[in-house]
Parts: structure tokens; sequence; C-alpha cells
């Protein structure tokens, strides 16, 4: 049951327990205590969707750390100092 059916569960039950007078028809059957049933029905309904909507809330994921290396070393035969840089992703 989404909100819409709650709030009407709730609506109905509200106008069946304060608004009818007539509360008993056929000797068994209470209005009010119906009107009663319905709120209760209509919080609990409007309880568990948003419990559901926070459950479904989005989390971000972070993309895994990722790790520069520098290495150094001289070539031999140019006599110099030459860099590499390269990164891997940490998983």
């Amino acid at each position: 049951m989404g909100i819409g059916g709650s709030i009407a569960l709730l609506v109905i039950g509200a106008i069946l327990a304060f608004a009818v007078k007539d509360t008993d028809l056929g000797g068994w059957l209470d209005i009010n205590v119906v009107g009663w049933v319905l709120i209760l029905a209509g919080l609990v309904g409007m309880a568990l969707t948003l419990y559901a909507w926070n459950s479904r809330r989005r989390r971000i994921v972070a993309p895994p750390p990722v790790a520069t290396h520098t290495e150094r070393y001289v070539a031999p035969a140019e006599q110099q100092v030459v860099e590499r840089r390269y990164t891997e992703r940490q998983y």
C-alpha cells in the first residue's frame, strides 16, 4: 500500500469514527470501531511505506583508491635519469 492508500484509509476511518452518528447497524457492527480500525490500518500502512522508501535510499559507492608509483632508474646508454609513472587500482 502506498501513501495514497494510507491517506485514504485514514480519511475514511476518521469520517466513520467521528462524523457518523448512527453507530449501530444490525446489532453487532459498530461503525465507530470500524473507523478506528481503518485509522490504525492507515497509520500502519503509512509507517511501512515510509520505512520501505527510506530503506531504498541510494548509497554512493566510492571507486577503489588509485595508487601511483614512480620508478627512477639510470638508463645505461644515455646515462640520464629516466622516470616512469603508472597507476593501478587497489581492489
